[in-house]
């Protein structure tokens, strides 16, 4: 089995945790956030966003969502409580926060409820998530009446090559300390639409993206698939060696000739209107 050195600094011993965040927020914002391109740009079309939007991405990471967004003249600000994720979206020259009531509270007013938006999105926090219901009722109530709030997750697994790379995440971390990772638990039929229905929302619609995880080779393939932080369970429990080590051995069916890995990933998303 092919080996992969990443660029962790792993195989020269422990590396500090801030250290890790950093690389694996830059090995995000570099390698694995254009995967979801075609998701983000599926949404905006569908909702006509433009000058008259005002979103708001929950859990908006680097925030090239965000950028997407204000490149069709829309009016963006994100939330996202990772420091490192959220300082390489801000060098962007974004406005992302930490908190949604302290930071995007109206000015001189922290504490009180926020300003509310036109689309809310959550396009990768759902599926990781402990309480994926809190969050869509707090997306609920950041959404203006007559706005919208647009949810994304995982495909069927049958639909998504990655999924054999997801269970190590699963098979590597601690059921007894931490809920293990489990990306496909909202794509059972009517799981997502029985939260909006909960949330008090309207729903009104999805669809289904072709999202292809491509890499140029199996290094670059392991770095932006930890820069997801579905393997930290995983790392903290059965050490990050470990992780990469079958992470890579599950990656062997997605590898070309030329050394590049290519994995296709269905993903869904759902459209659900704040009525009142």
């Amino acid at each position: 089995m092919a080996s992969v050195s990443v660029a962790s600094g792993v195989a020269n011993g422990p590396v500090p945790e801030r250290t890790r965040a950093r690389q694996r927020a830059r090995d995000w914002a570099e390698i694995q956030e254009r995967m979801l391109v075609p998701l983000y740009e599926a949404v905006y079309e569908r909702l006509e966003v433009g000058p008259a939007t005002s979103v708001l991405g929950l859990g908006c990471r680097s925030g090239l969502a965000l950028l997407l967004a204000a490149g069709r003249g829309a009016e963006v600000v994100g939330l996202e409580p990772e420091a490192e994720l959220r300082s390489l979206a801000q060098d962007r020259s974004l406005r992302v926060m930490s908190d949604v009531y302290r930071d995007l509270a109206p000015e001189g007013q922290a504490g009180t409820q926020p300003s509310a938006h036109s689309l809310v999105t959550a396009f990768e926090h759902l599926s990781c998530t402990a309480d994926p219901l809190a969050l869509v009722r707090d997306a609920a109530r950041l959404t203006l009446p007559g706005g919208h709030v647009a949810l994304a997750t995982w495909g069927p697994p049958e639909r998504c090559e990655s999924a054999g790379v997801l269970r190590v995440a699963r098979r590597l971390a601690d059921p007894l300390r931490r809920a293990p990772y489990a990306p496909f638990a909202l794509s059972e039929p009517g799981a997502v639409e029985r939260m909006v229905a909960r949330a008090g929302l309207r729903l009104g619609g999805g669809g289904r993206v072709l999202c292809p995880f491509a890499y140029p080779d199996l290094e670059s393939a392991v770095r932006g698939l930890l820069s997801m932080g579905v393997f930290d369970a995983a790392a903290d429990y059965s050490g990050l060696r470990q992780v990469e080590k079958e992470v890579v051995e599950a990656l062997h069916p997605y590898r070309r000739g030329d050394g590049s890995v290519r994995m296709l990933n269905v993903f869904r998303y759902t459209v659900a209107e704040r009525v009142r």
